[in-house]
């Protein structure tokens, strides 16, 4: 708080007095969001031969080649402190050094929610679904595709507050193109605070971008409480290959200095930003990553962080990104390996994401393949689980609908069965006989409400029902219910002396700013 303005500091103070009303609320006893724990075991693709020869690749990269952080004589200076070789902007690791230096981090920690029934842990055998990140497009089937505005990020922070199969509000869902560079983000911040109550991720595109969502977040759950625990997130990109620049590692230092989670993510797109084997990827990324986790427990032992990753093929023909291919997929399933073997949090580089420039088969089969991946893996935290087009370009209002429903499936099917003396509906049996039907028996009544999952979307039935209902597409389907959704949305209860600091808050950063556009 010593570097905040001074204007602020009375309401950091009116929040520390609402936080320790709060924190009994919040408290470590708060329920978890249900419904985000796997009960089947993570797919292992490799043995602990084939994961040590990557981590060996890991340590020779950072041995042999190293890491530049561009900009940064901070964290040039905690790294030299630590014992790593510093030579101008390049800091490179003895073998092992690196992974040790990320031993204080948290195997697994409670991230939390506005509304303590929707916090969610990060490790374990949980799994948080959140909706996608970054796209300066939208569309949807009235009006097609467009640049993002504001309405349209806060369209898709209602959509995912009220869905139960993402548990988490994201980030920079879209970009607001309507509001100026460096002020958009207190609106997103603003949106996800206001319009939802579920865990959400704040600015990283300058150091003081990512103040300003922390201090957004200190208002909303006070000082003392956020002082001991992570109630938002950072994502910190690497520049793959092999750099850091100072806003991404500047961010990553405000974050971890406040205790809050940083979810470092490197970006390799296999013979562009790294060679072209799902091997190479795997080692670089754990490379890259484990540098910044290191940085981030320097900066604070004990800070909350997340191994993120996103990596994709390309076709070799054309230079075009191609998404749910097998390799990518194995990737993805080995990385999270090497992240539980690091012993933090895994961030999926895959989720529901797609090349295809429509919500069509192309698409669904690239997100299916990839969503099987990612949560057979054993990841904690799925990025891009909803909406995903265009290799992340565009946001589908339609696909996000036809996502949520695999969101669904796939969370049901990581929650197994059970083989119990209920399960088993003896007493179906003996109500019966050979050649008898089980549709009215006892059992059948008792749990026909819940048995199966029910997909909003697919529609089953004769060709002549649905050709008499109009012949509807999948997406058209989808577009009903997307409109069905924000027109029941009602906003999560907020005190009005919060909602009042927090718009004090954007409209005198704002002021204090002129309009970049860039």
């Amino acid at each position: 708080m010593e570097n905040l303005d001074t204007n602020i500091q009375p309401k950091l103070r009116s929040a520390a007095r609402r936080g320790r009303g709060r924190m009994a609320r919040l408290g470590a006893s708060a329920p978890v969001a249900s419904y985000t724990r796997r009960n089947i075991p993570a797919y292992q693709v490799l043995d602990d031969a084939a994961l040590l020869a990557i981590e060996a690749q890991a340590d020779w990269i950072l041995d042999r080649i190293g890491i530049e952080f561009r900009g940064d004589d901070v964290a040039l200076d905690f790294f030299r402190e630590a014992g790593a070789r510093v030579d101008g902007q390049r800091v490179t690791f003895e073998p092992g050094h690196a992974r040790s230096l990320c031993s204080t981090a948290p195997e697994q920690f409670t991230l939390y929610a506005r509304n303590p029934e929707k916090n969610v842990q990060l490790g374990g055998d949980h799994v948080v679904l959140m909706p996608g990140y970054g796209s300066p497009f939208v569309s949807d089937l009235d009006r097609g595709r467009r640049y993002a505005t504001l309405e349209d990020f806060q369209n898709f922070v209602k959509l995912t507050y009220a869905t139960h199969w993402l548990h988490h509000s994201g980030g920079t869902v879209v970009e607001p193109t309507d509001v100026p560079v460096n002020k958009r983000y207190l609106d997103m911040v603003f949106s996800h605070l206001t319009l939802s109550d579920k865990p959400f991720m704040g600015g990283v595109t300058s150091p003081d971008r990512a103040r300003d969502s922390i201090t957004m977040a200190r208002l909303v759950f006070g000082p003392e409480f956020m002082y001991q625990n992570a109630v938002i997130q950072g994502n910190i990109n690497v520049n793959s290959p092999l750099i850091y620049d100072d806003t991404m590692s500047g961010a990553l230092r405000v974050y971890a200095e406040a205790g809050q989670c940083v979810c470092v993510s490197p970006a390799i797109f296999s013979g562009a930003m790294g060679p072209l084997s799902p091997a190479a990827v795997a080692a670089q990324t754990l490379a890259e990553g484990m540098v910044g986790i290191a940085l981030a427990q320097l900066v604070k032992p004990g800070c909350p962080v997340v191994f993120g990753s996103f990596h994709s093929t390309m076709n070799l023909k054309s230079g075009a990104l191609t998404f749910g291919s097998p390799e990518a997929n194995l990737a993805t399933m080995v990385l999270s390996q090497l992240g539980h073997r690091l012993g933090v949090p895994v961030r999926s580089g895959g989720g529901h994401i797609s090349a295809s420039n429509a919500a069509d088969g192309q698409a669904m089969q690239d997100s299916v393949g990839a969503m099987w991946a990612t949560l057979l893996s054993g990841a904690h935290q799925v990025w891009h689980a909803a909406g995903w087009l265009e290799g992340g370009l565009v946001m589908s209002y339609e696909k996000f609908i036809m996502d949520l429903d695999h969101c669904g499936a796939m969370m049901t099917l990581l929650q197994g069965f059970e083989a119990t003396e209920e399960a088993f509906g003896r007493d179906a049996y003996l109500e019966t006989g050979p050649g008898e039907n089980f549709l009215s028996t006892a059992h059948t009544l008792r749990h026909f409400a819940t048995a199966n999952f029910q997909p909003d979307i697919p529609e089953g039935g004769p060709f002549e029902t649905w050709s008499e209902n109009g012949s509807l597409r999948a997406d058209q389907r989808a577009t009903a219910q997307w409109k069905t959704m924000l027109s029941a949305y009602e906003p999560p209860a907020l005190e009005d002396s919060i909602k009042t600091a927090l718009s004090d808050f954007v409209t005198e950063r704002k002021t204090a700013m002129k309009d970049e556009w860039y």
